[in-house]
């Protein structure tokens, strides 16, 4: 719920027409309201203050000064002259601060006491979230139900059982989940916790029309709605759409009937298969605009004329050199494998000839005993002169 100050460092030409409004948020930024600052200090952004609460006073940190309040207060449909806005009281002492982390430590008790209180008179909601103000005087209840809930008899039990005023306040899944928080599946913050104010209807035909599988599993979000991302692209997928013909769902050709699968709004394809195999054919646009002008002339084509995907993709360059890690073939390191030996063996030449060059001495004397072994004698001989053989022993 953080937002960038750009005007921070905007200079203002008359001091009268600065923003006297402050945005102050509450509960780690999942409430924000607007404070008109009446006092004489010079408020900063993360400055803890107190200001006006429900017969008494409420502890919050300040998030917006200055100009872009203004731009803030415009979004949210919010007067800068509004006589009923509160006021900023005063700078939260230590004292305040104490208050309010007293405060603040009694809302889990009282969220798990609270279910237990609605489970026991049998009504059909679900307490979210609990969020006492820093005085302990005043306790605002955010619950969800699906239709009217009647508790006139829960909110005298509460007031009976944590000794404060009581404010029920519904909300539905989608503000419960901007108040939880979290990470969605596209790896960031979910949108509705950040950035997103107004929450519009989602509906299926914007997965159909974005050619999604409708699998609510991967669908819904957090809340358990669909997503608010379905959205973002419908409008473009919309604009790309109205150059597709229309009544396509089916065409005639010799084969049967062919049926519209999807639409390729990246390509301008349509996808149509045939009774008789489960193999997609896809087609251009102007190609079924000229079977559906036949058809309708009472001509029935022979083929679809499919458009070949792999011939237009045409063959693919295998790149010489790839930086990427892991994507270095066994090729390339046998190859310098191998020259690294070659180059290891031209070294070790020069140094064998120098060798044979200062011991020509050694080498005569190998010639001239051509019959003296080199190296280890075989197992079980010994070196020296060899005993003549003795004829074989006869037995008598």
């Amino acid at each position: 719920m953080n937002t960038h100050d750009w005007l921070r460092n905007l200079p203002v030409p008359f001091a009268a027409d600065e923003c006297k409004v402050i945005e102050v948020s509450f509960n780690k930024g999942s409430r924000k309201d607007y404070f008109r600052n009446t006092t004489l200090h010079h408020l900063e952004k993360g400055d803890m203050i107190c200001v006006e609460g429900v017969s008494g006073f409420d502890l919050g940190e300040v998030s917006l000064t200055g100009e872009i309040v203004r731009l803030q207060m415009k979004k949210r449909n919010v007067k800068e002259d509004n006589a009923e806005m509160k006021k900023v009281l005063r700078l939260a002492s230590e004292r305040d601060i104490d208050t309010w982390r007293h405060s603040k430590s009694r809302e889990k008790d009282a969220v798990i006491r609270s279910r237990a209180i609605a489970k026991q008179l049998k009504l059909d909601m679900k307490i979210s979230q609990v969020e006492i103000q820093a005085d302990s005087r005043k306790a605002t209840f955010f619950y969800i139900a699906d239709g009217r809930v009647d508790f006139r008899e829960l909110i005298k039990v509460y007031a009976g059982e944590f000794k404060l005023k009581v404010e029920m306040r519904q909300i539905g899944a989608r503000q419960e989940s901007a108040k939880v928080g979290g990470i969605g599946s596209c790896g960031r913050e979910l949108c509705c916790s950040t950035w997103l104010t107004e929450f519009k209807s989602v509906n299926t035909a914007a997965a159909r029309y974005q050619n999604l599988s409708i699998n609510q599993t991967k669908l819904s979000g957090q809340c358990g709605r669909l997503k608010c991302c379905l959205n973002y692209e419908l409008d473009t997928y919309l604009d790309a759409l109205q150059h597709f013909p229309d009544n396509c769902d089916s065409i005639q050709v010799a084969k049967g009937n062919a049926f519209l699968i999807k639409k390729d709004i990246f390509k301008n394809l349509m996808w149509f298969t045939l009774p008789d195999s489960n193999k997609q054919y896809p087609l251009t646009i102007d190609r079924v605009k000229k079977i559906k002008s036949l058809n309708a002339q009472g001509v029935i084509p022979e083929e679809l004329e499919a458009v070949d995907l792999m011939a237009a993709k045409g063959k693919e360059v295998e790149p010489e050199f790839v930086e990427l890690v892991g994507q270095i073939s066994l090729r390339s390191l046998e190859k310098a494998d191998k020259k690294k030996k070659q180059q290891q063996q031209q070294k070790q030449r020069p140094q064998q000839q120098r060798g044979q060059q200062q011991n020509p001495n050694r080498q005569q004397g190998n010639q001239q005993n051509p019959n003296r072994q080199q190296g280890p004698s075989p197992r079980g001989q010994q070196r020296g002169p060899q005993r003549p053989p003795q004829p074989p022993r006869r037995d008598k």
